[in-house]
């Protein structure tokens, strides 16, 4: 309702910038009535007093204003990221803006001009085709006789935290980073734009980047990706300890993405590679995420067994000096295991729940009595089974693995399982498994509700079996 709208309108999550730029045009417009072109909900948010001074524009009717979440990069207005003072859940670009004028007004060159003034007196940050400078929560991006094309495009940001928990609800939900757009301005010769980050962009890493004017629906790749630390020890540091400790507990070296937990900075999954060609920049990365408790999926995943968080790598990073990085925040429930990589260039898997890389595990083996033997000896280790072989041939892996996990109770099965009695966990070898100097070794993460027993094996073509172990997993 109306009255809900203006009493709860910093809870919503969608432009509320909106109710900002109505009152900033109160308070720049004193002694006249404005028309203003915005949705029709936001209309609702200001008192009764302040909207007796504004008239909402309809249908192609003329308007003073526009109030917009949307940037129109043909027009050189001043558009600015705003504060929201109380409780802060999203961040909303807005454009404040006289439709029918194709100029600045001189309050926007005003500002343009002492924006640029402060910027310039200090350095850079990036040096590029535009520079960009640093001051406090403000970015600036300014380029010197600039030519008509070099406003072209628009510039982004991206936002890492340090603690992910900084971050508006909104962002915390759906385990994402916060990201900041917009659009270069022209002043006389010089094309200018503004980022103002919020409060909370304080601790954490910023990937800076300047996409061209997109052609068509596809995807435009950035022309330039920079990476700038707000906190030490900033992405680039992290992942180069993360990289030496993983070619220390990998028995060969790393040829593709080498993937990390990020473990000091949250609940993030970070990918680098070294001379990183622009198509692999560019391919599509899949990321399978399987939960301790399947329950903490939404329902259309769980009957899946796990989360789907494919992406583009320039959407969680940057090819940064012929480098490409990413940090991927993971969701707060705990995972057992997640699988990624690209199509049928690389795969990797880790396991979150187990604390360590899967290719260090097999020698911590050594020296245990397995659970089972077989041609595979079987292991049972912080809710994950280990399959393993010491040595190992193609013909050792080529053959279907069953897995059967029959549950303490059977409430905790899915309805279609409920009555076969028992979780169906069938996998191929190069799902869950590795090769390590002629070892085979597979980590498969179990449900996280009280198991009774385990039946697991591999199967012949037609009728027939390799091998067949048993389990008995509860008291």
């Amino acid at each position: 309702t109306p009255e809900q709208l203006r009493g709860q309108y910093d809870l919503d999550y969608w432009r509320l910038a909106v109710r900002a730029g109505l009152e900033d045009l109160l308070e720049r417009h004193p002694e006249e009535t404005l028309t203003v072109r915005v949705g029709s909900r936001h209309w609702e948010i200001l008192p009764a007093a302040a909207r007796r001074r504004l008239r909402l524009a309809e249908g192609g009717s003329r308007a003073d204003y526009a109030l917009t979440g949307h940037i129109d990069p043909s027009q050189p207005d001043l558009a600015f990221n705003s504060r929201y003072g109380r409780r802060l859940y999203h961040n909303t670009l807005i454009a404040v803006r006289p439709l029918d004028d194709s100029r600045m007004t001189p309050a926007a060159i005003a500002a343009y001009q002492e924006i640029y003034r402060q910027a310039v007196a200090e350095e850079p940050i990036i040096r590029a085709d535009y520079a960009v400078y640093r001051q406090g929560g403000r970015l600036t991006f300014v380029r010197e006789n600039c030519p008509p094309a070099g406003r072209a495009g628009r510039f982004a940001v991206k936002f890492f935290p340090a603690d992910p928990e900084i971050l508006p609800p909104p962002f915390q939900k759906y385990g994402t980073h916060a990201r900041f757009y917009n659009y270069p301005a022209r002043l006389g010769d010089i094309c200018i734009a503004v980022i103002q980050l919020p409060d909370y962009a304080r601790n954490g890493d910023l990937i800076i980047s300047r996409y061209a004017e997109g052609e068509g629906a596809g995807y435009v790749f950035p022309e330039w990706d920079e990476l700038h630390s707000l906190s030490s020890p900033g992405l680039r540091e992290t992942i180069a300890a993360r990289r030496q400790e993983q070619a220390a507990a990998r028995p060969a070296g790393i040829d593709d993405f080498a993937v990390f937990l990020d473990r000091e900075g949250g609940r993030r999954l970070l990918y680098a590679k070294a001379d990183c060609a622009p198509s692999e920049y560019e391919t599509p990365v899949f990321l399978h995420l399987y939960p301790v408790n399947a329950a903490d999926l939404p329902a259309p995943e769980r009957d899946k067994g796990f989360a789907n968080r494919d992406f583009l790598l320039p959407d969680y990073g940057g090819r940064i000096e012929g480098e490409c990085i990413a940090a991927v925040p993971l969701p707060d429930y705990p995972i057992a295991a997640l699988r990624t990589g690209q199509a049928d260039d690389w795969a990797a898997r880790l396991y979150p729940a187990a604390g360590r890389l899967p290719a260090a595990d097999y020698r911590s083996l050594a020296g245990r009595k397995p659970a089972s033997r077989a041609i595979f000896d079987l292991y049972l280790e912080d809710n994950l089974l280990i399959y393993f072989r010491e040595s190992c041939v193609a013909a050792d892996t080529a053959a279907a693995f069953f897995l059967h996990i029959i549950p303490e109770d059977r409430a905790d099965l899915s309805r279609p399982q409920r009555a076969a009695g028992f979780a169906n966990m069938d996998f191929a070898f190069d799902h869950w498994g590795d090769n390590f100097d002629s070892r085979c070794q597979a980590i498969v993460p179990l449900p996280g509700y009280p198991i009774k027993t385990l039946r697991t094996g591999q199967r012949l073509p037609g009728p027939g079996q390799r091998w067949a172990a048993e389990l008995w997993v509860g008291r």
